[in-house]
């Protein structure tokens, strides 16, 4: 049994296949129902972001699963056969179970460390499960990818510096005011920066914002979305009375707010502290307005420069990350490697066990006078001691699965107990307890 993953993601593939990729992620039919027509499939899991496209699948007949999974991935994605072998890749066994696991933790990602990918692995998960795609290699595979993942956020900081202009942005904010709970905001324009830096600001706790763009729809989109008010565009410069910090984010040409413009208005304002976000090109504020007493200007530069800082450090974190992730590859493959001696293992147990509830009948039946709570005592000393006899011999297989000479060892084991080939079942979750 082998394990495999087969894909394209933004490091393989250009803008133009990851919008079609962007469209297999939105698509209402799911690649999993396509598993009883993947003879050479046994247990597949199928993930969909707007950045990647990936099946682990596991397989008796690595070339054939390969071809059909290959073949599903064409027809999903709706490019020549040609063009989509040009940017995909496969992975086997402990690469597999390896970059599975640097995905889970935000290793293989556009931006290091970012954490929305384990949730969206897990509702894939969630998808197979309900398909019954999935069996005792793959669910075993994917709860060690989830707790792998969460040493990864617990035992580094890869997800602990802001590596986004917006986000940057809001972690300067609290560095200047602390707690943003009780602080207003103003977002002049309302585009993708604008949004993204309302949701960072929302989620560090900001319930007052207010937004003022040119196109009245938009803001009034943007507000009912973060649950905000609106200001005329025309009027922003009266609303700095009332704000602590204001994110500029506009397209024009040229500065919308001057030192001569803020000035008068921190008089009225007491000289509270204003903090302004610049995250416009062409600027948006004169930069002299930072000369003014408590006014705070960061520009896009300044935030480009920490968010810089902050992928050095993730980049940092993310050695320790793979540390993490070679360990725990390396002991899912001791766990992958038992698997081939579990048959004989369950044979055995399935021999003995035969063995002695043959001979408990046989015996029970020659002492009629016995009671119930004594039958049941006889009937676990037996059971007692099969189970000592088998350990030696089942953990000495388990031992040996390791290593290359391990078919060896199985084939001993089956001679020496007399297993026939129909006593070994297929594989069960329970067989490697013990």
């Amino acid at each position: 049994m082998d394990i495999y993953l087969v894909g394209m993601n933004h490091k393989t593939a250009p803008v133009e296949i990851r919008e079609r990729i962007a469209q297999v992620c939105r698509m209402d039919a799911n690649p999993l129902e396509q598993r009883p027509h993947c003879k050479a499939v046994e247990e597949l899991f199928f993930l969909s972001t707007c950045n990647r496209v990936e099946f682990l699948f596991t397989t008796r007949n690595g070339s054939d699963g390969v071809q059909e999974i290959t073949e599903l991935m064409v027809r999903l994605i709706g490019l020549p056969k040609d063009t989509v072998l040009k940017h995909f890749y496969v992975h086997k066994n402990l690469e597999a179970v390896r970059h599975l696991f640097r995905v889970a933790a935000g290793l293989d990602s556009m931006v290091v460390g970012e954490p929305q990918i384990l949730g969206q692995i897990k509702d894939a998960y969630r998808e197979a499960t309900q398909y019954r795609t999935v069996g005792v290699v793959l669910n075993r595979l994917l709860h060690k990818t989830f707790s792998v993942a969460k040493r990864v956020r617990t035992e580094t900081n890869i997800g602990c510096h802001a590596v986004s202009v917006s986000y940057a942005a809001v972690e300067l904010a609290k560095k200047i005011f602390g707690d943003l709970k009780d602080k207003r905001v103003m977002l002049i324009g309302a585009g993708e920066m604008a949004e993204l830096a309302a949701e960072h600001f929302r989620g560090h706790g900001v319930r007052d914002m207010v937004v003022a763009n040119r196109t009245v729809e938009r803001a009034v989109e943007l507000a009912r979305r973060f649950h905000a008010q609106t200001v005329p565009f025309a009027h922003f410069l009266d609303a700095l009375l009332d704000v602590d910090i204001v994110l500029c984010s506009t397209a024009a040409a040229q500065p919308i707010l001057y030192a001569a413009d803020l000035k008068p208005r921190m008089r009225k304002r007491k000289n509270r502290p204003l903090f302004f976000i610049d995250i416009a090109m062409p600027r948006n504020v004169d930069p002299k307005v930072h000369e003014i007493d408590n006014v705070y200007l960061y520009d896009i530069d300044d935030l480009k420069g920490i968010v810089d800082l902050n992928l050095s450090e993730r980049r940092h974190e993310a050695e320790k990350a793979q540390f993490i992730i070679d360990t725990e590859t390396l002991q899912f493959q001791q766990w992958l490697q038992t698997l081939d001696v579990v048959p004989t293992i369950i044979a055995l147990r399935r021999k003995a066990e035969s063995i002695r509830q043959a001979e408990l009948r046989k015996t029970l039946s020659q002492l009629p006078g016995l009671g119930d709570k004594e039958k049941e005592a006889i009937g676990v000393l037996t059971e007692s001691m099969i189970k000592k006899l088998l350990h030696d011999p089942i953990v000495f297989l388990k031992k040996k699965s390791v290593r290359e000479s391990k078919n060896l060892y199985v084939s001993f084991t089956q001679q020496l107990f007399n297993l026939d080939q129909e006593d070994a079942p297929a594989r069960s979750l329970d067989c490697t307890d013990g």
